[in-house]
């Protein structure tokens, strides 16, 4: 199974910008950025296809943007005006998620 590694995360004041990285230990497919906010369910908030194909969650759609690098088996998350309600960890997985493959995640926390 690809084993996969998130970085990036940060505190951020309202309004502001965060990238994250996910890298994979072999050939990805579909994936995505998933978060999980105190209290709450895991959710998908971005997802690509092999072919860029990107789909996003509706309170983050004209915010976030997610790409990849096929060649390095990186899939990225630019976050962009980010508000306190983006504040969640942050974890990459396959679409649908694979459980066995979910890293540590990666924090980000907006505050000011």
């Amino acid at each position: 199974q690809v084993q996969l590694v998130e970085s990036g995360g940060g505190l951020v004041q309202p309004g502001g910008s965060l990238g994250l990285s996910c890298a994979a230990s072999g050939r990805i497919f579909t994936m995505g950025w998933y978060r999980q906010a105190p209290g709450n369910q895991r959710e998908l908030v971005a997802s690509i296809t092999r072919g860029a194909i990107t789909t996003y969650k509706d309170s983050v759609r004209g915010r976030f943007t997610i790409s990849r690098d096929n060649a390095k088996n990186t899939v990225y998350l630019q976050m962009n005006s980010l508000t306190p309600e983006d504040t969640a960890v942050y974890y990459c997985n396959t679409v649908p998620a694979n459980p066995s493959s979910w890293g540590q995640g990666t924090q980000v926390t907006v505050a000011s």
